[in-house]
């Protein structure tokens, strides 16, 4: 007995030594960013850049304006004038752009952080802004952090965690509402938490979905997120309508609808029919309801299953987060043996299709991308994003302009967007035009951010930063979202 008593006492300081170790694992692995995400101490005030031509982004000027200078002091745009005639200043840094094409900084409006180093592939790619779509704790620090320059990212906003009910399409990491009182309970959560915007899902239930909106309304709290579809009873969609249709949710205070393929789910009950979606374009035109397509949400499935999964280990993948990986290694199975012929296929050029309809008709569309889902590579995805909106019938400047104005304007991303005197210099300096091909993008010259100019050691930098991300913090925050015993 002395024995087993002795052993036990060994395996219990042996449990209790290697719980210490974890801890002290997590402790460390929060606090251990990568270099690169941490902001100059003292940037210059003033940037003065000569010699780029300037996308500004600004309704009715020309699209490209060559041979400019600007002046940036403080991190805002204070001169637009021709290049050369910049007067030096002292300690001001003085930038050859080189011919180079100036243009707002990209936002991605719709991603999921999983984790600070994701923030530098972001940078790295030109993008400026991005809107979490599902709110972690760690993710209402973050905007404070980065204006406080303890931090370098992107301009950075989040909903809270998404409102849901049981369904299809829940899961462990949403807030799952049934009644009105959960709804409200849930949306006065979120916002004696300090969220600001709310996200519901497809499965809410109508009692609930009504609850959620007056309690947001009556706070002020913006709404974003699917479509909600009601409770799926049998035979929906293909038998039966759904619960609660798509209109349910037009004119009733949304900023966006995301994902076209949910518009094509919801909207037309799977339908690939284009007289239904031509009129139904039309109805999100005329309740001036702005939708976020995230084409490549989709089509990287059907990427992946038609390159037999060597899509999801393109060059720049080692910036996915390896935590999610892990998570969506059973998925990134399934797409890479399926055979998209059946449904994908036709799907994805329908998705086209639609969002050219939802463009013509006049429906502010958005450039997200779902980035922070698995084959969805940070920055790097507005990119391909872009190729489909013009695939899709938008004009190069047409695409840009969304991911730029539209997006700032509509998410509400203030003073950013466009160059012009006051605004944030939230800036893309690239070698080529990229009104002619996108891939301009591919390799960024420089990127301003919060008063900072990041060259190309610098964007090399990030990118490195970008493939050092924690599985262990990444997994801890995941941790922190699941429900309590």
């Amino acid at each position: 007995m002395a024995k087993f008593l002795a052993a036990l006492r060994v395996l219990a300081l042996t449990f209790v030594g290697a719980l210490g170790l974890l801890a002290l694992g997590v402790a460390f692995s929060l606090q251990d960013l990568p270099a690169a995400l941490r902001p100059a101490l003292a940037p210059p005030s003033v940037v003065l850049l000569d010699n780029v031509s300037v996308l500004s982004m600004v309704p009715g000027a020309p699209p490209l304006q060559a041979e400019r200078a600007l002046r940036i002091e403080e991190g805002r745009i204070t001169a637009i004038v021709p290049a050369g005639s910049l007067a030096p200043e002292p300690g001001a840094l003085r930038v050859d752009g080189a011919g180079g094409f100036l243009m707002p900084g990209l936002i991605d409006a719709h991603v999921h952080l999983n984790d600070e180093s994701e923030l530098a592939a972001y940078l790295a790619q030109g993008v400026t802004g991005i809107r979490n779509m599902s709110g972690y704790p760690f993710h209402l620090e973050l905007p404070k952090r980065l204006e406080s320059r303890a931090l370098r990212g992107p301009d950075f906003m989040t909903t809270g965690r998404i409102l849901n009910s049981v369904g299809p399409n829940a899961n462990v990491l949403q807030h799952i509402v049934e009644t009105a009182e959960d709804a409200r309970a849930a949306v006065e959560a979120q916002a004696e938490a300090g969220f600001t915007r709310i996200k519901v899902y497809s499965n809410l239930a109508p009692e609930a979905f009504d609850a959620v909106l007056d309690e947001a309304h009556r706070r002020g709290l913006p709404l974003t997120g699917h479509s909600p579809e009601g409770r799926r009873g049998p035979g929906v969609p293909y038998d039966a309508p759904f619960e609660l249709p798509l209109t349910a949710s037009l004119s009733r205070g949304f900023t966006t609808l995301e994902h076209v393929e949910s518009v094509v789910w919801h909207g037309l009950r799977d339908r690939l029919d284009p007289v239904a979606m031509a009129a139904l374009a039309q109805t999100l035109a005329d309740a001036k309801q702005p939708i976020t397509p995230t084409l490549i949400a989709h089509r990287r499935l059907l990427r992946i299953a038609e390159s037999g999964g060597a899509y999801l280990e393109r060059p720049g993948s080692e910036m996915i987060n390896p935590f999610l990986r892990f998570v969506e290694a059973g998925a990134e199975a399934y797409w890479s043996a399926a055979d998209p012929a059946p449904y994908e296929r036709p799907h994805a050029e329908f998705f086209l299709t639609a969002t050219g309809m939802l463009h013509r008709a006049g429906v502010p569309l958005l450039v997200g991308t779902d980035a922070g889902g698995f084959g969805l590579i940070p920055g790097r995805s507005v990119v391909e994003e872009l190729a489909l909106l013009v695939e899709a019938g938008l004009t190069p400047l047409e695409a840009l302009e969304a991911a730029t104005r539209v997006n700032a304007e509509v998410l509400g991303f203030t003073g950013a967007g466009q160059i012009v005197p006051g605004a944030k210099a939230n800036l893309l300096l690239l070698s080529a035009n990229p009104l002619e091909d996108f891939a301009a993008f591919e390799a960024p010259v420089a990127v301003a951010i919060r008063g900072e100019w990041l060259d190309a050691e610098a964007l090399q930098a990030l990118r490195d930063a970008a493939a050092d991300t924690s599985f262990l913090r990444s997994a801890w925050r995941a941790l922190e979202m699941l429900p309590s015993p």
